[in-house]
């Protein structure tokens, strides 16, 4: 006789099925993506899930474009919003968008919840988001869902189901930096770990990421783990301050932020030899290694903020534009780069004291092509031109 569930059972059964049916969409998906898209869900740390987004049709242009964002702190963060209002400026100059409206909440969670509330009450058509939060926000994104208005993550996701979140794989990152750092010292040596804000996701993903590279080569030993924040002179103290309380070597820094030029300049004047380090290459950093060749050793990739803001402003457009995500969380490479390559990346205006200008690849680290995989009735992105990304020495 078959056995019929009943009350909280019945539910779990209900429940159990409906998550193996998402989990056999997801894979459906992922396995159907190009080999360079595929190897970024690889061990990632996020929830994936079919978007929430699969059937919803943008309303009338012109539409009203708001962005969310958690903290402008530092360069990087000031580049990514500038970037993001050209990008949504030219779409304005085409009549599609009526205005674009940016809300900073400076590292405080509350804050942006309720800036991001405001923006569903002024009804925005679309939020952008850079989150300080990866599950305190989810009510707020709930919230914008029920009203109708996409919420698009970059630099970070929510858990919220109803977001699309535009990220990469922090953990495969923090992975592949700190293997590079085992490779660059296959006796072992001492490591200094430099972390950006306490709390916000990615530092969990990264942080993830490095210690299970850490784990798979027990020669590395960690001499310290600190904040920098993201921040410049943050980096800096907590990196003088690492180095006089650990009189041993130091052989790497593990860093995962734009902060390499400051770190290798803290080592330099505590007359420390250079360490390797990791982390995102910058136009100060490039100053520094061209000024500086024997003070600056570096291996790690091009986490840059204007390709953050263009693939957020990519998939915003193209949502507006009733382009359909497969996935809640569409996963974005990070270009690596090499010691050997600086030079490729070096420009003239680019000085130790260049905190501001950040390089600019070459091609575009996300072709239209790729990003075409992550929707149904893919069409060329709305307002998109990748050759007019302002050069890296534009005043």
């Amino acid at each position: 006789m078959k056995r019929v569930l009943t009350g909280a059972a019945a539910i779990a059964a209900a429940l159990s099925i409906g998550a193996q049916a998402h989990a056999a969409d997801v894979a459906s998906v992922v396995s159907g993506l190009p080999d360079p898209l595929k190897a970024q869900y690889d061990g990632a740390p996020q929830k994936i899930l079919p978007s929430a987004w699969d059937n919803w049709t943008p309303p009338p242009k012109p539409w009203k474009w708001c962005h969310s964002e958690s903290y402008q702190g530092n360069p990087w963060r000031v580049t990514v919003t500038k970037e993001l209002k050209r990008l949504v400026d030219g779409l304005i100059k085409d009549g599609v968008v009526s205005s674009f409206e940016v809300s900073d909440s400076n590292n405080d969670v509350s804050q942006q919840i309720n800036q991001i509330r405001a923006f569903i009450d002024k009804k925005c058509t679309i939020i952008t988001s850079i989150p300080g939060s990866a599950t305190a926000l989810d009510d707020a994104v709930d919230a914008a869902a029920k009203a109708g208005i996409p919420f698009i993550t970059a630099a970070g996701s929510v858990t919220s189901p109803n977001a699309i979140n535009v990220d990469s794989n922090y953990a495969r990152w923090g992975y592949d930096m700190m293997s590079a750092i085992n490779k660059s010292l296959p006796n072992g040596g001492n490591v200094l770990m430099v972390e950006g804000i306490a709390g916000h996701p990615i530092v969990a993903q990264e942080r993830q990421g490095a210690d299970k590279a850490l784990a798979e080569d027990k020669k590395l030993k960690v001499a310290r783990s600190v904040n920098g924040n993201w921040t410049a002179n943050v980096t800096k103290t907590v990196v003088l301050q690492a180095i006089a309380t650990n009189p041993a070597k130091i052989d790497a820094v593990w860093s995962t932020g734009s902060e390499s030029r400051v770190i290798a300049e803290a080592f330099a004047q505590a007359e420390r030899p250079a360490p390797l380090i990791t982390g995102s290459l910058t136009g100060d950093a490039l100053g520094y290694w061209k000024a500086n060749p024997n003070k600056y050793r570096f291996e790690g990739h091009a986490l840059l903020p204007h390709w953050t803001a263009q693939t957020l402003f990519r998939v915003g457009a193209r949502m507006l534009d009733g382009q359909k995500p497969k996935l809640n969380t569409l996963m974005i490479p990070i270009p690596a780069v090499h010691e050997a390559d600086l030079g490729k990346w070096y420009k003239d205006c680019m000085t130790p004291d260049a905190v501001s200008i950040f390089p600019v690849p070459p091609t575009d680290p996300m072709p239209e092509d790729l990003l075409d995989a992550y929707f149904a009735g893919a069409k060329p992105t709305i307002g998109w031109d990748y050759s007019k990304t302002p050069d890296a020495c534009a005043k």
